[in-house]
């Protein structure tokens, strides 16, 4: 079975709306998209006056590059939420089909099938948060179109081997789409299950450029997956998702100097997820400290309550995952600079 005959019949048949900026040709005199005349004040040569490329090149082949895929296999949009509800919407109908998620996970995956009124599958982790490939597999019915696995996990930071992403992808063929979501990866320092992408066409990978490369203010994001399927999702892809100063910020974050600076960024948090860590372990009133391949730590404590609110009036906010299921008593703290980290520390430990 073609990847394309598990997506809605009516989305593969669409004909898509074609914006001022897919008709234009090089160096026109563009009066075809009732734009402006005249840039904004303040522009600084972005041209924000006209609309941006649907799928801007640069950034395309500057993330094709990043990631090691071709051009074809990358849709960007804002952010990787923007993928997971465009892979929802194209994959499955409204009141029939339904997707496959592991709890404790993101929970975005949920509320985009909920939004299209899609069935949510779940098959909880296990007790130390592993990923039980045959479990899953167990579960998956003719409904499940979507099968999602986050890898590293949020909120626990447990990673997913490459073997068990293979395992999975093999055995998902003609049954379901394999949606691999790496938005912490560049944290894990593993091999991106973009590596399989050439392999199997029902596979594809979400990344951001929002965790490790620093721009959660501008919502980039990409899925990474066959070409039919980056063709099919544009089809439903507002006309114009990315505004000209985010992706002027994004081919910064992403140029060679860019490039240096952010990996350097990646080694400080790693050293300081472990040095976090193992402050944080023999504290009185914590549990135990989650072991993580992502940029922040999954904390037990005796009362998560209490450190949380000892946290809030020290004028720090850390996210609270006590609704997840199997992190009743934790919290979950972003990685930070080292000075903001001394600080949870200091808080936690006692200090001020």
């Amino acid at each position: 079975m073609s990847v394309l005959e598990l997506a809605r019949a009516e989305i593969r048949a669409l004909v898509p709306y074609s914006s001022a900026r897919m008709e234009a040709t090089g160096g026109a005199l563009l009066l075809n998209a009732n734009e402006s005349a005249w840039a904004p004040f303040g522009d600084e040569g972005l041209d924000c006056h006209r609309y941006p490329d649907p799928q801007p090149l640069a950034l395309v082949e500057r993330l094709a590059a990043l990631y090691g895929v071709r051009p074809d296999q990358v849709l960007v949009g804002r952010g990787s939420d923007e993928a997971i509800d465009l892979l929802v919407r194209a994959f499955c109908r409204a009141g029939e089909d339904a997707i496959l998620v592991q709890p404790p996970t993101f929970g975005m995956y949920g509320v985009c099938a909920r939004v299209q009124n899609a069935a949510v599958v779940e098959v909880p982790l296990a007790a130390d948060f592993a990923l039980d490939a045959d479990a899953l597999l167990a579960a998956v019915t003719p409904a499940v179109k979507l099968v999602f696995v986050c890898a590293p996990n949020n909120p626990t930071g447990a990673g997913v081997s490459l073997e068990t992403v293979e395992y999975l992808a093999r055995q998902l063929a003609g049954r379901a789409l394999l949606v691999v979501d790496e938005a912490y990866v560049e944290f894990a320092g593993a091999t991106s299950a973009t590596t399989l992408l050439d392999r199997y066409e029902h596979l594809a990978v979400l990344r951001t450029l929002s965790k490790a490369w620093a721009l959660a203010g501008a919502r980039i994001g990409c899925l990474l997956a066959h070409p039919e399927v980056v063709a099919l999702l544009r089809r439903i892809l507002p006309p114009y998702p990315l505004p000209r100063p985010c992706v002027a910020a994004a081919l910064d974050a992403l140029s060679p100097a860019g490039q240096v600076a952010a990996r350097e960024r990646i080694g400080v948090v790693r050293a300081e997820r472990a040095r976090m860590a193992a402050a944080l372990e023999p504290m009185p009133g914590v549990l135990a400290v989650l072991s993580s391949q992502a940029n922040f730590l999954a904390v037990r404590f005796e009362d998560a309550g209490a450190a949380y609110r000892r946290l809030f009036e020290a004028g720090i906010v850390v996210r609270d995952v006590r609704r997840y299921p199997g992190l009743a008593d934790a919290l979950r703290i972003t990685v930070g600079t080292p000075q903001e980290n001394d600080r949870v520390l200091a808080v936690l430990g006692g200090g001020a």
